[in-house]
């Protein structure tokens, strides 16, 4: 269902792909950004980017059971960190790879920026999956 394709001319990416084919006739999801926020909209890991990535990918998880699907079905993901540094980058993108998001390995790119929409908010992820077929409503 999901062709990763690394490409032999380019560097080889370290846990993700170049780019990730899908046919056609797929159902796909297109997930807004998930956040560190608890299901009572209250920050989680204040000053923490692991824990807040940590908070990210599970309402990640819970954002893509919603439609029917998985983090094992995840194409594509940016993974927005406040920060000037790459220590947190890096940080943030072991948590990632720990939560088998990456197992595909799925296409992302890993960003630093000055803020995000919350108060307090240092992660954020956007997605795209496919949903399966027993997935479907």
């Amino acid at each position: 269902m999901i062709q990763r394709v690394t490409v032999p001319g380019l560097f080889p990416p370290p846990l993700y792909s170049h780019a990730s084919v899908v046919e056609a006739r797929t159902r796909l999801a297109f997930l807004a950004g998930s956040v560190p926020l608890d299901a009572e909209g209250k920050l989680v890991g204040e000053g923490d980017p692991v824990r807040q990535a940590e908070q990210v990918i599970a309402n990640l998880t819970e954002q893509l059971r919603a439609v029917g699907s998985g983090l094992e079905h995840v194409l594509s993901t940016d993974v927005y960190v406040v920060s000037t540094e790459t220590a947190p980058l890096s940080a943030v993108w072991d948590v990632v790879e720990a939560s088998g998001l990456s197992a595909g390995p799925h296409s992302s790119t890993l960003l630093g920026v000055s803020c995000l929409g919350y108060p307090g908010q240092l992660v954020e992820i956007t997605a795209t999956a496919v949903v399966p077929e027993t997935g479907r409503p």
